[in-house]
């Protein structure tokens, strides 16, 4: 399989495994999206890592399999591309991408789709699908102006350029830079710590956010005010709640 759910202590790990750069061809986009959509449905899992592994997180498309298609072809791909890497943004779970290496076109698309990027010291990101005469397809165009801003996404994707880890987080395209030996580790024990929250709230507070940026204020608001009331009627309030007035803040256990 070029990717694998591998789930443990409530945490499921999306790993990419197609050396020797995790190319994204038509399976692996696939198999992204079956793999995406069995984290949301599986109680088991609840908080999500994408990885790519130790050497690479994903170099982007696989160019030989995009070479031989034509117009049509890709018309017919271009939404299931799409939906691939949007079947990751919806987890409706916190979801944390460990980048290692090179993140290149669909590779960095993907790491978009994550709530939380923490990224190898050595790690370069980038849109260089303008050098192939191309832009980005998979969410680059929408997701990167969302993160950090049009005018930043503009300079990377019409230059095509990568940008180091440190440039990354400057601009808000990762959120933090660890060493590389690291990078797996410290993506786990986020996801391990929200696994432990409350499963409802999170997913209420992520749809909220989600929901939001991409409305107005008024309707935004109305979101977060239906779910924050919605959030009294589960055991997970109930509980926080308890635990709070009878042991003072942050001791709640939610499993």
């Amino acid at each position: 399989m070029t990717v694998t759910l591998e789930v443990a202590e409530g945490v499921g790990t999306i790993r990419l495994d197609r050396p020797p750069m995790n190319a994204l061809d038509v399976a692996t986009q696939d198999r992204i999206k079956e793999l995406a959509e069995e984290a949301s449905r599986r109680e088991d899992v609840r908080a999500v890592v994408i990885y790519g592994g130790e050497k690479v997180f994903a170099a982007g498309a696989d160019i030989k399999e995009m070479q031989n298609m034509d117009h049509t072809a890709m018309i017919l791909r271009a939404r299931a591309l799409q939906d691939s890497f949007t079947a990751v943004a919806r987890i409706p779970k916190p979801v944390v991408a460990a980048v290692t290496g090179y993140a290149l076109g669909g590779g960095c698309e993907l790491a978009l789709c994550a709530d939380y990027r923490i990224a190898a010291d050595n790690a370069k990101l980038g849109q260089p699908e303008i050098l192939l005469g191309l832009i980005p397809g998979a969410g680059g165009t929408q997701r990167l102006p969302r993160l950090v801003g049009p005018s930043k996404a503009k300079d990377l994707i019409f230059t095509g350029r990568m940008v180091k880890a440190d440039e990354a987080l400057a601009i808000g395209l990762v959120d933090r830079v660890v060493p590389a030996a690291d990078v797996y580790t410290e993506a786990h024990a986020w996801a391990a710590r929200l696994a432990q929250g409350p499963a409802i709230a999170l997913r209420a507070a992520k749809e909220a956010i989600d929901t939001g940026v991409e409305t107005d204020l008024e309707t935004g608001l109305a979101v977060e005010r239906n779910w924050f009331a919605g959030l009294f009627a589960t055991e997970d309030r109930e509980r926080g709640m308890r635990s709070f007035v009878e042991e003072g803040p942050g001791k709640a256990k939610f499993l």
